[in-house]
């Protein structure tokens, strides 16, 4: 884990403790691993279900979270692979509600959706070129996002589940690039981020008063059986 700090407080592994009155304590959890992961094939918002790595994954870090104060509530992105994981997280926790959310969708990747990496400059030159483009406002060709637009979907979403949450713990499960927004609200001026690998584990602290505080960072301790895959695909920079 990565020594980061946001607002003058650094990031720890203190997630256990009881959550004050004054903010929402959100737990960031990217999806378990697919097949399309694997051979590193964008998935974007195309609807790509966990692998069994993914689901040994899930498993694993719902016996983790299992172990910490119990949520209020599980959001997830309505993509297969997040909600299956968020599912099984559930399962371990407690038959804890899971309410579904497309605002917590990865990016859009547009006309570069369901190529494999090394082949999008190739099979794609100009949505390739919008996807490398240091303009953070420029879309990408076939309905893909802007970095932009995905950070502030990203965040809206993570504000407006925090604002119903207030003095609560919720885990919210999503993807990569969408995590990846989160880290750059909170630590603004803090180095890159790495790698989200699948089913790491992140925690924010957000208040009323528009505070971010990220408390734990991309912690995969928990995967102890399974591993997780070493290119990280779809949680480094090639998840937009």
């Amino acid at each position: 884990m990565d020594d980061f700090s946001s607002d003058d407080e650094s990031i720890n592994n203190n997630s256990s403790s009881p959550t004050p009155s004054d903010y929402a304590e959100i737990v960031v959890v990217r999806h378990g691993e697919t097949a399309w992961n694997a051979i590193s094939k964008v998935q974007g918002q195309l609807d790509v279900e966990l692998n069994e790595t993914g689901r040994q994954q899930a498993a694993e870090v719902g016996d983790r979270l299992s172990r910490e104060p119990k949520p209020s509530v599980i959001y997830t992105s309505d993509l297969q692979r997040a909600s299956e994981t968020a599912q099984i997280i559930a399962s371990k926790c407690g038959r804890v509600e899971v309410v579904k959310d497309a605002d917590l969708r990865e990016r859009h990747l547009g006309d570069l959706q369901g190529l494999v990496y090394h082949e999008m400059a190739k099979a794609n030159p100009k949505a390739y070129k919008a996807f490398m483009s240091k303009n953070e406002e420029m879309e990408i060709p076939g309905g893909g996002e802007s970095i932009v637009q995905l950070f502030v979907r990203s965040t809206s979403a993570l504000d407006r589940i925090a604002m119903k949450h207030i003095g609560e713990r919720v885990i919210i499960v999503t993807h990569g690039g969408f995590i990846r927004q989160l880290y750059n609200r909170a630590c603004p001026n803090g180095g890159p981020c790495g790698k989200v690998l699948n089913t790491s584990v992140s925690v924010f602290h957000l208040d009323a008063d528009d505070k971010w505080i990220i408390k734990m960072w991309g912690d995969v301790s928990h995967l102890s059986q399974s591993g997780f895959l070493q290119s990280g695909f779809g949680g480094d920079k090639n998840s937009g």
